[in-house]
């Protein structure tokens, strides 16, 4: 997965389609992104001796990695990632359509 928390991601699929936000967390071993402002649940809380009056939270469910591209600011589209290495032998993500680096 080349995603990372922080990056800025676009959906591609599903009812948050065409939605732009950040990664919150990454779960690689599940290939799934939850991302701010895309898949909102809603959690109902019991009452507690804390909370008597108990709520209905609002939660970012994760979504999978293959619905999201990263989002390119620049041309304001979805982009493929890849890797390169760079002069120090190091290895860098880039963006395939425009060969930048991925900071």
């Amino acid at each position: 997965m080349k995603l990372k928390k922080g990056d800025k991601v676009i959906v591609i699929s599903g009812k948050d389609k065409k939605k732009v936000g950040i990664i919150q967390k990454a779960l690689p071993k599940e290939n799934k992104v939850v991302v701010e402002g895309v898949n909102i649940r809603k959690k109902h809380v019991k009452p507690t001796q804390a909370n008597p009056e108990g709520s209905i939270q609002e939660i970012y469910a994760p979504i999978d990695a293959s619905k999201v591209m990263f989002y390119d600011e620049k041309s304001k589209k979805g982009s493929k990632l890849g890797y390169k290495f760079d002069k120090d032998g190091n290895k860098v993500r880039i963006i395939k359509r425009t060969q930048k680096e991925v900071k």
